[in-house]
C-alpha cells in the first residue's frame, strides 16, 4: 500500500523510476546512433552481452556496472562524476549557513 501511494505521488510530478530509466536508455541510444554503432557494436565495446544491451534499450533495465561500462564505451564517464553532487537546501537559511561555513576560518594563537 505504501509503495502504491509513493508511485502515485511520483507520477503526479511526471517522474517515476521507469520514466527516468527509459530516459537514460533513450539518451544512450541517441549517443550510439550518433556514432553510427549498432547495438551489438556498443555491447561489444562495453564488454556486456548483446541481450543485456538490447533489453536496456527496450526497458531501461540494466545493472549499474553495465551502465558504467556503456558510459566508458561512449566516453561519457564525466556524467557519473556529477551524479548526486549538488547539495539540496531546505530553506534560504540553509544556503546562507552553507556560504558562511565556506568562508576561511583562522585558528586561534597558541600561547
Amino acid at each position: 500500500m505504501k509503495r502504491e501511494l509513493s508511485d502515485n505521488i511520483l507520477s503526479l510530478i511526471g517522474k517515476t523510476p521507469d520514466i527516468l530509466m527509459m530516459g537514460v536508455a533513450e539518451r544512450v541510444k541517441e549517443r550510439r546512433l550518433e556514432k553510427n554503432w549498432t547495438q551489438k557494436m556498443l555491447a561489444t565495446k562495453a564488454g556486456i552481452s548483446f541481450s543485456s544491451y538490447r533489453r536496456f534499450e527496450a526497458s531501461g533495465e540494466i545493472s549499474m556496472r553495465s551502465l558504467v561500462m556503456i558510459a566508458f564505451a561512449l566516453d561519457m564517464t564525466d556524467e557519473f562524476d556529477t551524479l548526486f553532487c549538488g547539495k539540496t537546501y531546505q530553506s534560504v537559511d540553509d544556503i546562507i549557513n552553507a556560504e558562511q561555513s565556506k568562508q576561511r576560518k583562522r585558528g586561534t594563537k597558541n600561547g
